[in-house]
């Protein structure tokens, strides 16, 4: 053990060992501990002595530059320093670039880091593991996950700090595929996973909801011992949540209690509320509260979501008001969005667009789209259109504007006004989002388009759907052709309801044996269930005698005994 250890380990406050060394050591030989004291006084929160120390050096070194940017990574003092290590004409090493470079990820400064990133090209630096590990996360952190890849392709050798970045950079850009293929090269290579390869893994099998990814990263994470860690357990439980595996995911947050944050109880409260559970909601909601946890805007956010699939006006605002008043937060535009859209969805237009104009913020496209959805559901076609129309202010080219509004037009029977939208759409050249769902079996993800002509086993996914359409027929189940307008206007290869990419899939999971006997079929689609689709889906539950779990854009269905979790409200 060498002095600085040896005073470190008897004292926790750096004013102390900073005067043993002054009493003990000569000046020559002070410079590495006064390095080190620069770190020492920065991770006790006291930078200005850092800075101090750092004055009385004659000579500083690169390491003792490195210390002092990387004791204030948050600010752009950093970046000062940095630009006076280069005028000082002291070459940065590795580490000082990396720390540079999180300086610049954390205050989302894109062109100094262009500049860092040249800088470390010219000095033979950007494939060091520290650096580049860096490079990796400003790039994620710019939202650039294929410079981010580019930079990790070029290092010669990667840990796990190299591979975590390039898996959690993957995964909060909305990569989840690329985030568990890489994740799954680093296990097979024998590199160690860290609590942030893990949790970045889980949070990409929670976006795609691919269930048994996300069982064999719990695996994983229980024999490397990272289940213990909060940022993993807390994983797990919003993975198996937004698989749908609700139960699953209260048995894993109740066994972890003693160690779950505020984060932990929120990701089990979403996991509620996209079943629409709000009571559950609601009483995990006082249970934190009465162990001492403070909720915050995402506690919020799960309950009102909770009573917005609920259809809970009422108690809608009464939770705005709630968080106004008792917990003294400030209710962001998602808060109000659940809001106005419950106001929507009981009928109450006036009300809805009258708080959606006077909130404290600028409503956007989610706050007209969530009114739009409202009125085509309860087939008020005039409110529908004038919510398009706000809708089209902001975004010109947005699908579901013209959509939405002439489908109302279509089912209420005012044809030429549906003819003259879908005009409209064809002037702006702007294309109808084709349906799209997934489903997971062996491991292997499956995609089906609506009229899809691409899967190696169609057409026998297509006989087979054929064969269950003709079972649910014979139950009772009736088409609702108004939902197939739109399809036979655009032309679709495969024309008529039984070819939406649900149905396709559904048919390939039966198919396949995709669930065995007492085991759910899940499925995932892209866009909001279409009323017909739930129809026979509620007949399928009862033709196969097996639950079917479908999970929309907005919420899950349970499909059961022709029945589904959500009341029809959706």
């Amino acid at each position: 053990m060498d002095l600085f250890d040896a005073l470190e380990s008897n004292s926790k406050d750096p004013r102390k060992i900073h005067a043993q060394i002054i009493k003990t050591t000569s000046p020559q030989h002070s410079l590495p501990l006064f390095n080190r004291l620069i770190t020492f006084y920065s991770k006790s929160n006291r930078y200005p002595e850092a800075l101090a120390v750092f004055r009385q050096i004659p000579s500083p070194n690169v390491v003792s530059w490195t210390s002092l940017i990387s004791g204030n990574p948050n600010s752009s003092l950093s970046l000062l320093h940095f630009i006076d290590m280069l005028r000082h004409r002291t070459r940065p090493n590795q580490r000082t670039l990396a720390s540079i470079i999180k300086t610049c990820a954390t205050l989302s400064l894109k062109f100094f880091g262009y500049q860092v990133h040249s800088l470390s090209l010219k000095l033979s630096l950007s494939s060091q593991p520290f650096c580049a590990s860096a490079l990796v996360h400003f790039y994620s952190k710019c939202r650039l996950p294929d410079h981010a890849r580019k930079v990790f392709d070029e290092m010669p050798e990667r840990d796990e700090v190299c591979y975590s970045s390039m898996v959690v950079g993957f995964a909060q850009n909305s990569r989840p595929a690329e985030a568990l293929a890489l994740f799954s090269e680093m296990v097979s290579r024998n590199v160690s996973s860290t609590v942030y390869s893990v949790s970045g893994a889980l949070g990409a099998s929670a976006e795609l909801a691919t269930l048994e990814q996300c069982r064999v990263i719990h695996g994983h994470g229980f024999v490397t011992g990272l289940i213990k860690a909060v940022y993993v357990s807390t994983g797990l439980v919003t993975a198996y949540g937004k698989c749908g595996m609700v139960l699953e995911a209260r048995r894993l947050f109740d066994e972890f209690i003693p160690d779950m944050n505020i984060v932990g109880w929120n990701a089990m409260m979403a996991s509620y509320a996209q079943q629409g559970d709000n009571s559950s909601v609601v009483e995990l909601f006082s249970l934190a509260e009465s162990r001492g946890l403070a909720p915050d805007d995402f506690s919020f956010l799960a309950v009102l979501s909770s009573l917005y699939n609920a259809g809970l006006a009422d108690e809608t605002q009464k939770w705005i008001n709630q968080m106004i008043v008792k917990y003294s937060l400030k209710p962001s535009l998602e808060h109000y969005t659940c809001l106005v859209g419950v106001l929507g969805r009981v009928g109450r237009f006036e009300e809805a667009e009258r708080i959606a104009m006077t909130m404290p913020m600028k409503p956007d496209a989610g706050v007209w789209r969530v009114l739009l959805s409202a009125s085509a559901q309860r087939g008020d076609a005039d409110v529908a259109w004038r919510m398009s129309k706000r809708l089209l202010e902001l975004d010109p080219y947005d699908d579901s504007a013209y959509v939405i509004a002439a489908n109302t037009f279509s089912v209420t029977g005012r044809w030429n006004e549906a003819a003259n939208i879908r005009k409209m759409m064809n002037n702006v050249s702007v294309k109808k989002e084709g349906g799209r769902s997934w489903m997971e079996v062996r491991g292997k993800v499956h995609i089906f388009l609506a009229g899809d002509s691409e899967h190696e086993r169609i057409e026998e996914v297509y006989a087979k759907l054929a064969e269950l359409m003709k079972g649910i027929e014979k139950l009772g189940y009736v088409p609702n052709w108004s939902e197939m307008l739109h399809d036979v206007e655009e032309g679709e290869k495969r024309e008529g309801l039984s070819y939406h990419s649900e149905k396709l899939a559904l048919a390939f999971g039966v198919l396949s044996g995709a669930a065995p006997p007492g085991k759910p079929l899940r499925i995932l689609k892209n866009l909001r269930i279409c009323r017909d689709c739930h129809e026979a889906f509620k007949y399928f539950s009862r033709l196969l005698e097996k639950e079917i779990i479908v999970r929309d854009v907005n919420r899950y269905h349970r499909f059961l005994d022709g029945r589904c979790t959500c009341g029809d409200y959706w």
